[in-house]
Parts: structure tokens; sequence; C-alpha cells
């Protein structure tokens, strides 16, 4: 993990140890186990790095669904930080911190307000109305993939290794 330390892109992240917690979450090494890893080879980088390859021009319906929910449940398990299959109003309300932490006109209590607020959200959606004594566990995977429904996730979550110009360099 110290590894990840040098990777400059991940200095200033907000979230940056949620992100290097994923690349050793058993679960997104397409183990049956739970659990963290103590370390990965390079077979398992390339495993997680899979999730951020952009789609293929060829890819038919089906497997741009499976392609989708693959990086779905990638974040998934970013937000469910203690593995019980449902990201809590507590997991969502400490993603919401650690996102909003590098804003210094924001407070604690104003992020705590939006997660809450979204979790609102994400219930009438998935739950539809909820009578007065009901309460919400948690987003499951499948209610995670309804909130998720209609945005470009596969074009949005992706990383550009290379940046290479197409033209032919002659001399």
């Amino acid at each position: 993990k110290e590894n990840f330390d040098s990777i400059p892109d991940l200095e200033f992240n907000p979230i940056r140890g949620k992100i290097v917690h994923a690349f050793f979450d058993k679960r997104n090494l397409r183990q049956e186990s739970d659990g963290l890893a103590d370390e990965i080879n390079f077979e398992d980088f390339l495993t997680i790095m899979s999730y951020f390859r952009p789609i293929e021009m060829h890819m038919d319906e089906e497997q741009l669904d499976r392609f989708r929910k693959e990086k779905l449940k990638f974040l998934f398990h970013m937000y469910d930080s203690d593995h019980d299959g449902k990201i809590t109003l507590q997991e969502y309300r400490n993603v919401v911190e650690e996102l909003l932490s590098g804003n210094p006109h924001l407070e604690k209590e104003s992020a705590r307000s939006i997660a809450d607020g979204a979790m609102m959200e994400a219930a009438s959606i998935c739950v539809g109305q909820m009578g007065p004594d009901q309460v919400y566990e948690g987003i499951t995977f499948e209610d995670f993939l309804k909130m998720w429904q209609g945005i470009d996730i596969e074009t949005k979550m992706h990383v550009r290794f290379l940046n290479m110009e197409t033209i032919a360099h002659c001399y």
C-alpha cells in the first residue's frame, strides 16, 4: 500500500484512502473471500485497472450491461466500507465528508446535511414513499443500480493511459 504514496495524481485526491483501499479489497480482485489483501501482484493491479478501461466500440448490449455493472460494483464496494452489502447513512456521510473536505467554506454539518438529503432521495427512488415509522436501512447494490440508471458511468469512470497524437513523425 505504501507504493501508492508515490502516485502524484492521488496525493491531493480527497478520497485517496478509499481509492487505495479499493485496490486491496478482495471483492474487487474478483476473489470469493471478503477482506483486504496485504499486497497485490501485477495481475491483481491489472484486474483493478480493468474497471477504468473505456468502452470498446464493438461491444454489444449484453457486454455493455456487464461492463457497466462491473464499474458500479467497484464504486459500490468503495462506499460499502464495512462489507455488509449495504451503504448505510454513516458510510455515505463519511464519503461525502471526505469528498468535500478540501472546501474550506463548507462546514462538516453542511456536508452531513448534503449526505442526509442524498440518502433520503435514494430511499425515495429505491423504496418509494415511506411511512413515518419506516427506516431506510441502506443502499443495496440493486438500489445502487437504480440510482445510477441513466447516468453515463461508462465514459465517466475511465483512465486514459496514453495521450499520443496520431501524427507520423518523419525526418
